[in-house]
């Protein structure tokens, strides 16, 4: 079974029913396993509230596909100090890609995403 933690794009296409995101859904229906950082959630609804989409049903369906993974101090911590290394090479590589791409690496699973950023990360899958 394949394992993946689904970056913020990844939920959004899926949710907006996009050709990217119709590729995310061949993967659920692969009972993937399926991880979404807690920030991801808060960038998802952010989105989703500043565009006035339905962000209650994006909320119901992030939750019954994948389990939310919540970060503990330690976790930000290490966060922290990957997103200094990251953050050198790649300059507009965010803290909450720092979060996803450490709790792939935790959970032993891959990044799903379209997010040039993750680009060449071989922790990460690119949806193209």
């Amino acid at each position: 079974m394949n394992r993946f933690v689904v970056d913020s794009w990844a939920w959004v296409e899926y949710l907006r029913g996009s050709r990217r995101g119709e590729k995310f859904r061949e993967l659920i229906e692969e009972k993937s396993e399926l991880f979404t950082h807690a920030v991801s959630v808060a960038e998802i609804i952010s989105k989703l509230r500043r565009e006035n989409l339905d962000y209650a049903e994006a909320w119901r369906t992030i939750a019954s596909n994948s389990k939310i993974v919540v970060p503990s101090g330690t976790d930000a911590l290490e966060t922290g100090l990957l997103h200094a290394s990251l953050k050198r090479e790649r300059h507009n590589f965010s803290l909450a890609d720092a979060f996803v791409l450490f709790s792939a690496r935790e959970n032993r699973a891959r990044v799903l995403t379209g997010d040039p950023d993750f680009t060449g990360l071989k922790d990460a899958t690119i949806i193209s």
